[in-house]
């Protein structure tokens, strides 16, 4: 059976590039798992999936070896299951030494494509420490210029007054209260701490 799996860090990224590799490699489009989580561990509940249905023999494709995952460790224990444990063959399609399914017991190829894994391993890391950093960078940046993060901050409503005073001398909850603005109690008790 071939498998494909496919990982975007994010919900908001596309992962249809991912999608047409596997599918022009031959993977049924049923067999191709997919998971909106980052990379940065393997607690992701599609890769589970697949790690599950991988049987000896059984080849498992990657666009390539960042969509595996992104902490060098890890990825090395990973394919370490893959192909011992689960006695499967690997496709990294953006890397064909990778490719774990014609190599004979040859002890220089295990050992160039072992370099190979651990070195692309070790960039993948290394690519989202930068990123995080990044981003850090750019939403210090944003800061610095004043760009406000999160969602717009409701104003008072004109009746606010009234009702913080009903709700100050107990005469309503909170979740009247907020019924009353129409707004969540949430948001009126946040507002009474202001």
């Amino acid at each position: 059976m071939i498998y494909g799996y496919v990982r975007v860090s994010t919900k908001e990224q596309n992962e249809d590039r991912q999608i047409f590799a596997l599918k022009d490699f031959g993977v049924a489009e049923k067999n191709i798992f997919i998971d909106k989580h980052s990379g940065k561990n393997f607690n992701r509940p599609q890769y589970k999936n697949l790690i599950k249905k991988i049987k000896p023999a059984d080849i498992v494709v990657f666009k390539s070896i960042d969509r595996l995952g992104r902490n060098f460790f890890e990825i090395i224990e990973q394919w370490r299951i893959i192909t011992v444990e689960k006695q499967a063959a690997i496709v990294i399609l953006d890397m064909p030494i990778l490719d774990t399914r014609n190599k004979p017991n040859d002890l220089t190829i295990q050992l160039i494509s072992g370099l190979v894994l651990q070195l692309l391993s070790y960039v993948a890391e290394i690519e989202r420490k930068f990123i995080r950093q990044r981003q850090a960078e750019g939403i210090a940046a944003a800061k610095i210029r004043g760009i406000k993060f999160g969602r717009r901050q409701k104003n008072k409503p004109k009746n606010f007054d009234e009702v913080y005073n009903d709700w100050k001398n107990k005469k309503i909850s909170a979740r009247e209260a907020g019924r009353r603005l129409n707004v969540h109690h949430e948001t009126f008790l946040k507002w009474t701490r202001q």
